[in-house]
């Protein structure tokens, strides 16, 4: 049997640290990363997952922090090949985590899982991800989309305003 070493090599205490394509950087707290990992479609019988980002805008800088994620859920779908999250109980989550936090936990985007190594998003994922620059309420200008591949996990800043979607790259 082959062995293959997984994305946690890229994580450190820190977790993972990108740059944002404003001055500031993203920073995806360890916990997050690993709970990420937990789905990883390295088996042909693992299905596609996914949830919402949830984190910080810290005070006084172009800082963000992710320190928590939703993962699948009673009615989401899952296939192979496709996560749909189903919207109503993942929402309720993010209200929760809003409200306990005194407004500082903020919906920050999306993460999903791909069955291949170095992921990279289909034409679904663009559009779906330019519906939620579109449609979603949240408190800044961009949101976040990452997916975790089974040798990397990749992040892609969207941008409401411009409707562009650019990868960004761990600092």
């Amino acid at each position: 049997m082959r062995t293959v070493k997984y994305v946690v090599k890229t994580i450190n205490m820190l977790g993972m640290i990108f740059q944002r394509r404003s001055d500031g950087k993203i920073k995806i707290n360890t916990s997050v990363v690993e709970r990420m990992q937990e789905f990883i479609q390295n088996r042909k019988y693992k299905l596609e997952a996914g949830g919402v980002l949830l984190g910080r805008y810290l005070k006084d800088s172009e800082n963000i922090i992710v320190d928590r994620i939703t993962v699948p859920m009673v009615g989401d779908k899952q296939e192979r090949n496709y996560f749909k999250r189903q919207e109503k109980r993942h929402q309720m989550v993010i209200e929760k985590a809003w409200d306990k936090s005194g407004g500082t936990c903020n919906y920050l985007g999306e993460w999903h899982t791909h069955a291949e190594w170095y992921p990279v998003p289909s034409q679904l994922d663009k559009k779906e991800w330019k519906r939620k620059l579109k449609e979603d309420i949240f408190d800044s200008d961009t949101l976040y989309f990452i997916i975790v591949g089974i040798k990397k996990i990749r992040v892609w800043e969207g941008n409401k305003t411009t409707m562009k979607i650019k990868r960004i790259n761990l600092s």
